[in-house]
């Protein structure tokens, strides 16, 4: 179906596919280089080189790898989530038991599987990721939650009114612009942060994770 599409189409369903590394876990036996999320607004972007103030009000700049991938976020909503369907959702311990949602990603068809598992993430202290499949999909606006299975475990995650809930989108290199917000998972090197791939926010829309 993709070798039928327009070649644009093509080389933006190539950097949804490529971003499923985005929320993958880190094991220690993979022996990886030390990762860092880099979450912020574009200060410049030349070439190579993508200079971002982060939330955090430090300005670092961010060397873009050979053969690095771009992607975008658009909207969705909790009713589009379905059984069967691959999320990923981050979320915090809830005062009364159980996990609250503070976003989901809804994962287009072919990352199923990206990062299955659930793990510590840094998006707030204490927030946790889960990419996993959808087992009982939220049927209505009261009481909104999910059952998720990964690794023959399941998680019960409730979706507050208000939560974020996006899905993987194409982009181009002219949405780098100024002021846009990105999420970049960036790999440390002596020189500097190392990207292989970057989240851009586009049409209003921003990277929620």
């Amino acid at each position: 179906m993709i070798k039928t599409m327009i070649p644009a189409l093509v080389l933006g369903l190539s950097a949804i596919t490529s971003a499923a590394i985005l929320t993958a876990p880190v094991h220690a036996e993979d022996q990886k280089p030390e990762q860092v999320h880099i979450r912020g607004s574009i200060v410049n972007y030349s070439g190579s080189a993508l200079k971002v103030k982060t939330r955090e009000g430090e300005t670092v700049d961010v060397t873009l790898a050979d053969g690095w991938k771009l992607a975008s976020v658009a909207n969705a909503a909790v009713t589009d989530i379905k059984p069967g369907d691959f999320v990923g959702i981050a979320s915090l311990p809830s005062a009364g038991g159980g996990d609250g949602a503070i976003e989901v990603l809804i994962f287009p068809p072919a990352m199923k599987g990206a990062g299955e598992g659930s793990y510590g993430w840094d998006l707030k202290p204490n927030s946790s990721m889960t990419n996993a499949t959808v087992a009982d999909a939220v049927k209505g606006v009261d009481g909104r939650t999910v059952t998720v299975s990964y690794h023959g475990k399941e998680k019960k995650i409730a979706i507050p009114d208000g939560t974020p809930v996006v899905t993987i989108a194409p982009a181009t290199k002219d949405d780098l612009v100024p002021g846009a917000v990105v999420f970049i998972p960036a790999e440390k090197s002596p020189s500097g942060p190392l990207a292989h791939q970057v989240l851009v926010g586009k049409n209003g829309v921003v990277p929620p994770m």
